[in-house]
Parts: C-alpha cells; structure tokens; sequence
C-alpha cells in the first residue's frame, strides 16, 4: 500500500497539490493563533529598569481573578519583612512618579514619559554616575544622561520639574549614564525619602538581590513566604510586569481576541481541509472502481487512502511549524504596534500551539478520509463506474446530523448575542462564531440547495442566454454536487467577510456618536506632564466667558457582587459643572452630591446591583482599593456608554498618575472664539498643557476602538485569505477534471467562446447561491450583533462593502475557473480526450 500510495502522489500532482496547500496553510494560521493565545495566558515581559534583579515584589496586580487597571502600590512597611528574609542582601525600595524636565517652559519629552524614582533604584537598572555626586537633600536631583544632554544642564546647575502637577526648580548633582542592554523611560533622580512622599508614601516594588551563592528559586520562595498575600513574588521574565502596571488587564483582551479567532480558524481549517480532501476522493471514484475490479479489497483501498493522507498531512505540518510561529509574530506584532499590548511582553509559541496546530490538521485529514474514503473504498466495481457517469450521491445520515449541529448552534449563537449577552467586549465571541458556524451547517447542505436554486433559476437563465445558458444549467442540474463543491467554500467567504466587516463598522459607528452626544463641553485641556495639580481647574473657572469647567478623569473597577466582581467603566468629574460638560439626565438624586465618598450611576445599573439613592454601592478601584461610596443620583441609561461616575478627587488618587489629566470646559452663549483665546493664553502658563476641541476625546475614544480594528482586520484578513486560496484549489481541481469534458464537447461542435460561455454561465450561477447563502449565514451575526449596539436590524456601514466582498468573489470564481479553462482549450481537442 506504501508503494502504491506514494506512485498515487505522484501521478495525481494538481488534486494532492490542492489537498497539501489547504493543509499547510490551515496548520499555519491554527499555529500562529496558537502562539498568540499561548503569550495571552503567560504575558510575561522582560525587566527594563529593574533587570539587576532576580526577584521582585509588587502589589498583587489582580482582584478576584480580575487584571488590575492601576498599580496597586505596596505598604513600606514590607520592606523590613523581605530584607529580612533568609538569603536576602538588599531590598531595595522602587517607587516611580511622573516628572517632567522643562527646557524654556517646555517638557523636553514631549507626549512621550519621563518618571521620577529614588537614587538607590539606580543601581538595578543599573545607572552610574557619569558626572557629578548623588542627590543627598530635598530639591537635589540626578538626571539621566539623555535628559542632561537635550536639558543642557550638568552638575551644579538648575532644572525645572514638573512633579505633581506643579513645575518646580531642582539643582543637578549629577548626571548617571545607564549601562547594558536596557531601555527604560527617560529617568529623573531625586533622594529615596523626596522621590517616596511625592510618590505618595507608599512604594511600587521591593528590588532583592540575593546573597551570593544563594539559589534564586530558594530566596523567592522565602520571600514568599514571608509576605504571603501581601504582595505578589516575581522572577525570570515575568519581573517586567512590576514595571508594566495594568498591563495584565489586556490579557483579557489578547486571549479573547485568540480564542474567539482560533476557534473559528479551527472550524474553516477542518472544514477547507475535509472539503478539498473529499473533492479529491470524489474526483477518483473511476480510479478505485478500476482498483475493485482487478481485485482491490476495501480494506485495502481504505490503507492507501489513509497512507496517502498520512503522507500530506507530515509533510504540511512540518512545513507548517516555522510559517506558523511567523504568522502568530505578525498578528502579535499589530496587536502591540496598535498598543493592545505592550511591546515589551514576550511572545511566546512553545510546543502547545504547534501540537494543536498538527492536531488539527491531521483530525480533518484524518475525518475527510474516515467519511469520504469509506464510501469510496466500499463500492462495488461496477457501480462506482457507473457513478462515475451519473453524478455522485451526496446525501447521507451523518451528513444531515452535522449539518442540524452546525445550524442549530449557529442559530443559538445569535439567539444568545441578542438576548443574553451585554454591550460589552465579550460580544463579540458569540456573534462572530455564530455566522461560521452556519456556513459550515449551509455548506454541508450545498448540494440539496443548490440543485433547489437553480431549479428556481432555470426560467431566468433561459431567458437571459442562448446555447451556452442550457448546457450550464443542464451540467449544474446533473452534477449539483460538483457545483456544490465550489459553492461550499464561497459560502464560507461571503459569510464570514460580511459579518465581522459589518459588526466592526457597526462597532465605530456606535462609539463615535454615543460618544460625541454625551460630552457637552466645549474644548478640554490636557496634560502631557502627568496631571493637573488641584488649582488648575479653577483657573479654568476663572477664565472670562467661561461657563463650567471640570476635571475630567477615566478608569475602570469592579463592582462587589456575590456571583462575583463586575468590571466596569469609571469616570471622575467635578460636581460644579458636571450638568454643563456632560449629558447625564438625572431621574433621581443630584449630581452636585458628587462630592468625597460618592458615586452616580445609571438606572439599568443601578437595578443590576440592586441599590438606589442613599444606599453604598461596594466596588474596588482600579488598583484594588476597596471603597463603599454612596449612591447620590441615578441618571437615564446611555447603552452606548455604560460607566459609574464618581469625584474626579476620589478617583484620579487610585490612577497611575494620580491627577486628572484632562479639564474639560463648556464656553458661555457667544463667547466661545473669546474664550478660545483665552484659554490658550491659560494652557501656555501650564507647563505640558495643549488646548483642544472637545471632539478630540470623542477622537481618542475612536482610537481606542480603532486599536482593536487593526488586530480584528489582520486576523480576519488570513481567515478570509484562507476561504479564498481554498475557493481557488477548489475551483482549478474541479475545472481541470473537466477537461475531458470540455474536448468531447468541442469534439461534437462547440466553439471554445461557447464553452466558455457556459463557464461564465455555470460562474454566475455559484455566484448568486453562494451569495444568498453567505448573505444569510452573514445574518446571524450581523443582526443579533446591530441589535444589542444600535436597536436597529441593519448594520452600520457602507453597502459599498458587501458590494466588494461579493464582487470579489465573483472575480475569484471566474478567474479559478475561466483562466485554466482557456489555457486547457489552447491544446487539440482530441489529445485532450486522449490523455483522460
């Protein structure tokens, strides 16, 4: 059977060529999926600034398995505990702050960070000193040696520094020139005990660095100990995480976007995989017919099938494995170009996504060859020869209970989306698998439905074309399940395209407008120096025609609920002018409470966690703190925009920075191009201050959506790019099996445009199946999807794309089939009967 199999490999190039390039491909992209779910679950990051350290110790970056959006900063008092710890040497103290260098009233990074840390964190990264002495007094400070340079300043001489908002003079005792292969943000210097109280009193992490000759693992594991739940205990390339803080909230983020993708990847691959394979041992039906008549048992014919399917399967998938981890370090690479995830998280693609890769691939093989090898391999000689002539049987049991799986969760799918799921980022991992896995439930019951539709057809095809016209439709009556081959994967094409292109316009259509209509103000003021201090918002207020001014500050928390924590959006304003600069109609309570220990939220939240005005709501900010503010206002419900609103004073505490940076402010009637003036003049005295229109927040909040559209359209790009190579196999396998066909007809008088009309013909007609069938499969995702953003049945968007995606299609199904035919016809017709 081996000898067999491999001369089989050998003479059957064009179907086993088609087979191994579905193959290969599929196995590449479920790898490069693979890897990036593998660098979701571990997210780890090299150190930068605190790579001398083996160990390190931070602020437990999660709350009930929930990523943290803010550092959640450590008591001091851990640093008696871990220096005194077994196999410690040195605990050193980390904090990090927002400082800014101004060169002429300019901060010399522009909108990039600098960050303020204590002189004994120097020595990790490490940074000596290249010039001058260190800091040993308030007001003294070590610049970095980028910083010196660009700020012209050197030991002795006088900086300004923004640091809390405030610009302050500092002298410069020294510059410190950073050594080794690192590359931290541009660092300011200032004493332990200066850089601690502007950091607020408490510290970001504990550096240890352990006596020599003692073993890492031993010393952390006494660490940890010694601080228990306190603090989390980091080593090896995750220590970069105690630099990186909230990073571990885009987790979520990547791990949905893989999983969501590789599942449907997963799907098309098996599906592309067992319909090329199938096609292939349908188109051989003469071949094993032959082999039965001169003795071939079943059983023998079934061992070379699967020797031949084994042979494919090895060879694209160890092809596969070095394509594969490229693709997932592309997709990897958007995701951290568009900031989804930081550059310096790791990608990671070990061992795991190469073996479910393989495992894919070889169990679609391995299915193709169980379903339609059996069939092929069973039938009588005669019989099969016979089949040959007169079309293939297409249906059977198994196939109908698939297909009643796929169409049934395809359906359920949608049903969930529109009635269960929220608004919310895990929408979108039941709307988008729903229209995969419909096509897959269609395309099983292609044949069914395309010898349907063109029946529905025949009267108009006849009407519109001549000779042509009845020889496509009398090829796609008889042999409907040649035609739904080609069908099949078009399906999947339209219906995948269509419904997330439309679910991603529908996405930014949603966010730009809900976001335009609920800022009222009319031009914000925002930081690039780290924050506002408190005054700066009543010098906004101060400013002539000026009606309302707020500090403007966002995050996300959590919810305290029994089933679990609920994360949530959060936003932080003044009371005194929340009614002008925002759209929130109070229906209960009074938004000018919004002051200390207090919190708005609208009526839909406010019955979901089961509170009202006067009652304390439970919840933990973003860096883990846990509060009890009270219920002050309930406002209408904006779908589109679902936040809690507390005191910007409350709220900008527990950020990173921990000031507001943004100030929004809503102009008088007519006074608006004064006050623009005007507060320009305010942003020139404010160090770092740029003036903007209020859109450009509407801007920003479309940019965040637009990071993930980058990601959404790479990865869909490749599912796509995959439904079309295997359109294309598809297409070429059937066209030049054909070509007998197409001898015998020219042989009996046919021109070749005449065949090639028939062509055209045949085209169209998979080309509007395949299109009401992706159209409708598309549907499961689209509608379920619009309804849950927009209340509307249709989806945002231009009709220009799904005009697009269906004339490309068309464009692949004339050009897989048109151009081979032509070329094929370029030879004699009788030789071209004679060599099949």
């Amino acid at each position: 059977m081996w000898r067999l199999a491999l001369r089989t490999l050998k003479f059957r190039r064009t179907s086993f060529v088609a087979t191994f390039l579905a193959m290969f491909l599929g196995a590449a992209i479920v790898i490069g999926c693979g890897g990036l779910m593998e660098t979701g679950v571990r997210m780890a990051a090299d150190p930068q600034r605190l790579g001398g350290a083996p160990v390190v110790v931070t602020g437990e970056q999660t709350y009930d398995f929930a990523a943290l959006t803010e550092r959640h900063r450590i008591d001091p008092a851990l640093l008696g505990t871990v220096a005194g710890t077994d196999g410690v040497r040195t605990a050193v103290p980390d904090v990090s702050f927002p400082a800014t260098v101004l060169a002429h009233g300019k901060p010399l990074t522009g909108k990039s960070a600098s960050y303020g840390h204590g002189w004994a964190g120097a020595r990790l990264t490490p940074y000596t000193l290249a010039a001058g002495k260190t800091p040993v007094a308030g007001g003294e400070v070590v610049l970095d040696s980028g910083l010196a340079r660009r700020a012209g300043a050197r030991p002795g001489s006088t900086v300004d520094v923004v640091v809390g908002g405030t610009a302050r003079p500092f002298r410069v005792t020294g510059v410190a020139e950073q050594r080794g292969d690192h590359n931290p943000d541009a660092a300011v210097f200032f004493t332990d005990e200066e850089a601690r109280g502007l950091a607020g009193g408490r510290i970001d992490s504990i550096a240890v660095l352990p006596e020599p000759g003692t073993s890492v693992t031993v010393v952390a594991d006494a660490v940890r100990s010694a601080v228990g739940d306190r603090a989390e205990v980091l080593t090896g390339e995750r220590r970069g995480l105690a630099e990186l803080p909230g990073t571990l909230s885009s987790r979520r983020t990547v791990v949905i976007l893989a999983a969501v993708f590789g599942s449907s990847v997963v799907l098309i691959v098996m599906f592309g995989v067992a319909s090329t394979l199938g096609l292939s041992l349908q188109q051989r039906v003469r071949e094993m017919a032959l082999l039965r008549a001169v003795g071939s048992t079943p059983r023998q014919l079934r061992r070379m099938i699967l020797t031949e399917t084994a042979v494919l399967s090895a060879g694209s998938v160890l092809l596969a494995l070095l394509p594969g981890y490229a693709i997932g370090w592309l997709l990897f690479g958007v995701l951290t170009g568009s900031g989804v995830v930081s550059s310096a998280i790791v990608y990671h693609a070990g061992w795991m996504p190469m073996a479910v890769g393989a495992a894919v691939t070889v169990l679609a093989a391995a299915g193709a060859t169980r379903f339609a090898g059996r069939r092929a391999a069973r039938t009588e000689p005669v019989a099969a020869l016979a089949e040959t002539t007169a079309g293939t049987r297409w249906f059977s049991v198994p196939r109908l209970v698939f297909a009643v799986f796929f169409l049934v969760n395809g359906i359920g799918l949608a049903v969930a989306t529109a009635t269960v799921m929220e608004d919310g980022p895990t929408l979108a991992s039941t709307a988008g698998p729903a229209s995969v896995l419909f096509c897959i439930g269609l395309a099983l019951l292609a044949p069914g439905i395309t010898k349907a539709m063109v029946v529905l057809l025949k009267p108009l095809v006849r009407a519109l074309s001549g000779l042509s016209g009845r020889l496509a439709l009398r090829n796609a009556t008889t042999a409907n399940v040649r035609m739904a081959g080609a069908v099949a994967p078009i399906v999947l094409l339209i219906g995948i395209a269509t419904g997330t292109l439309y679910m991603q316009s529908t996405e930014d259509h949603v966010s730009r407008t809900s976001y335009d209509r609920n800022i009222l103000a009319d031009y914000v003021l925002d930081s690039t120096t780290g924050g506002f201090a408190p005054g700066a918002v009543d010098e906004a207020r101060a400013v002539p025609g000026v009606a309302a001014a707020i500090e403007f500050v966002t995050g996300r928390g959590f919810v305290d609920r029994p089933d679990g924590p609920a994360d949530v959006d959060l936003r932080g304003v003044s009371a005194d002018g929340v009614r002008q600069s925002q759209d929130l109609p109070v229906v209960a309570g009074s938004l000018t409470a919004l002051r200390g220990d207090t919190v708005a939220l609208s009526e839909k939240k406010a019955r979901a966690y089961g509170v009202e005005v006067g009652d304390r709501l439970p919840m933990h900010l973003g860096d883990g703190t846990a509060v009890r503010p009270t219920v002050v206002a309930l406002y209408t419900d904006n779908p589109k925009q679902q936040y809690l609103t507390l005191p910007a004073a409350t709220l900008a505490p527990h950020t990173d920075d921990r000031l507001p940076h943004q100030i929004l402010v809503r102009a008088a009637p007519g006074e608006r191009a004064g006050v623009h003036a005007r507060l320009a003049a305010l942003a020139a005295r404010l160090p770092g201050t740029e003036l903007d229109d209020s859109s450009s927040l509407a801007g920003r909040n479309n940019q965040i959506q637009q990071i993930l559209v980058s990601a959404n359209y790479t990865i869909v790009a490749m599912i796509v790019g995959y439904a079309a190579i295997t359109v294309v196999n598809t297409l070429v396998s059937v066209t030049r099996k054909r070509s007998a066909e197409f001898g015998l007809q020219r042989l009996t008088g046919a021109t070749r445009a005449q065949v090639i009309g028939m062509l055209t013909v045949e085209g169209v007609l998979i080309g509007v199946v395949a299109g009401v069938l992706g159209t409708i499969a598309s549907a499961t995702t689209i509608v379920p999807y619009s309804l849950v953003k927009s209340g509307s049945y249709l989806p945002s968007g231009s009709i220009g794309i799904y005009l697009a995606i269906v004339g490309g299609s068309l464009l692949l199904v004339f050009g897989a089939t048109l151009l081979p035919s032509w070329r094929g016809m370029r030879s004699p017709a009788v030789d071209t009967v004679k060599a099949a």
